[in-house]
């Protein structure tokens, strides 16, 4: 792929502007807001495997270790705020492009931008499920009580994942407490989102494939798809002679199906994207150049 030009975006721009277009969107659509991708530019892991159900619910110390680094990590998730290309997805929304929109991301970003009626495929951070009783309750909630049960447990993190997670040193870990469920009295809390080695409730599955089916165009941002959870969507879409287009930093597994790829950083290309009939932007080719509006 080429670095995003004017003539690409002006080509997914038609796309685009005949309307019933669905987007499915990833983590990448969240880096300038702060929140790292799994994957580099390259789509390999820039850090250890994530958490997984199975060692969750299986091992307690490896749970204590999620939940220090999460509690630790989710301070920087709350603070979070929408970029550009969220927002240019809302404007989109707005203006009846889209007939839906599915996002693998946890974290509500695209809520906070302005979209409406969201797909959250892999859950949301900001709510905590009892596994023993199913009650839910905010992540507010969960994140006072944590501060009552660690009182000065002032840990400051340099990065956080898009889970959440953080790193810690073994000796913070080692004193962190974790809280169970007060509904049932001692139920195992896990945070409303989908881990590796879980499954995506079936229904919202179908509820994407539904959107997919009838859709007249799949927009993918910010995902290399190397996961089959987003990719299948492409795939089907595709099967079904539906045009797919993706923008994204770097190479993805849905290239192979894509009508058109570009290239691009999505603060940039998404705001262009929506700006592309007015008269105030140069429509000539070669790098993508925005004159700022009057």
């Amino acid at each position: 792929m080429i670095e995003a030009t004017t003539d690409q975006v002006g080509a997914l721009a038609e796309l685009v502007a005949a309307g019933g277009v669905v987007v499915l969107s990833g983590a990448g659509l969240s880096t300038e807001s702060g929140i790292p991708d799994y994957r580099g530019p390259s789509g390999t892991l820039v850090r250890g495997a994530p958490m997984t159900y199975q060692t969750f619910t299986g091992d307690p110390a490896a749970r204590r270790r999620y939940w220090a680094r999460s509690h630790v990590g989710w301070r920087t998730i709350a603070r979070a705020h929408p970029n550009a290309g969220h927002r240019a997805v809302a404007d989109l929304q707005r203006r009846g492009l889209l007939a839906g929109v599915v996002t693998q991301n946890v974290d509500g970003l695209h809520q906070a931008g302005g979209a409406r009626d969201v797909v959250e495929l892999h859950g949301s951070l900001d709510r905590v499920v009892c596994l023993t009783c199913g009650d839910l309750l905010s992540r507010e909630e969960l994140d006072r009580r944590l501060h009552e049960a660690n009182p000065g447990f002032d840990v400051q993190a340099t990065a956080v994942h898009p889970d959440g997670d953080v790193a810690l040193a073994d000796e913070d870990v080692d004193r962190f407490r974790i809280v169970d469920c007060q509904v049932c009295d001692g139920g195992m809390l896990k945070p409303d989102v989908v881990f590796f080695g879980e499954t995506v409730p079936a229904e919202r599955v179908q509820r994407c494939f539904a959107l997919v089916e009838n859709a007249r165009m799949l927009l993918v941002l910010g995902s290399s798809l190397t996961v089959m959870s987003g990719r299948r969507f492409v795939r089907r879409a595709a099967k079904l002679g539906i045009p797919v287009a993706i923008v994204n930093r770097g190479v993805t597994r849905g290239d192979t199906y894509s009508t058109l790829t570009v290239d691009g950083q999505l603060g940039v290309v998404l705001p262009e994207l929506v700006r592309r009939s007015s008269p105030h932007v140069v429509a000539t080719s070669g790098p993508l150049v925005v004159v700022p509006l009057s």
